[in-house]
């Protein structure tokens, strides 16, 4: 698992972390039951904080994606389709709402850029 951290983003470094585990975690490049590394490690590896990583890890276990064992460490989840189709629609929302934003500040109508989503739903 290969993460990168953009120090000059507006994006929390904790959620950034998240952000990417989740992805690997969706795109299976991370498996369930695989250990995660632990958070010293992590830290040292991505040059920040311990307790970035372990609110990074807090966060993602809240969701669902991870379990922390105390003294074992933390670990990918096992899979809820249900969990997984949830994230997968917000960020589906997430992109619509930027298209929608971007339409607007071009000058589109809000019925121009349903024509428009229309058009390409189409294809």
């Amino acid at each position: 698992m290969k993460l990168i951290i953009n120090n000059s983003s507006m994006q929390p470094i904790y959620d950034q972390i998240v952000t990417q585990i989740k992805s690997c975690i969706m795109k299976r490049e991370l498996k369930e039951e695989d250990m995660l590394p632990s958070v010293r490690t992590l830290a040292k590896e991505l040059r920040v904080s311990a307790l970035t990583v372990k609110k990074a890890y807090d966060a993602l276990e809240a969701e669902g994606f991870v379990i922390t064992v105390h003294g074992k460490g933390s670990f990918v989840a096992a899979f809820n389709q249900n969990l997984l189709m949830e994230e997968k629609k917000k960020e589906v929302e997430a992109e619509l709402e930027a298209a929608i934003r971007k339409g607007r500040s071009s000058g589109l109508s809000d019925q121009e850029i349903t024509e428009l989503f229309y058009i390409v739903l189409e294809d």
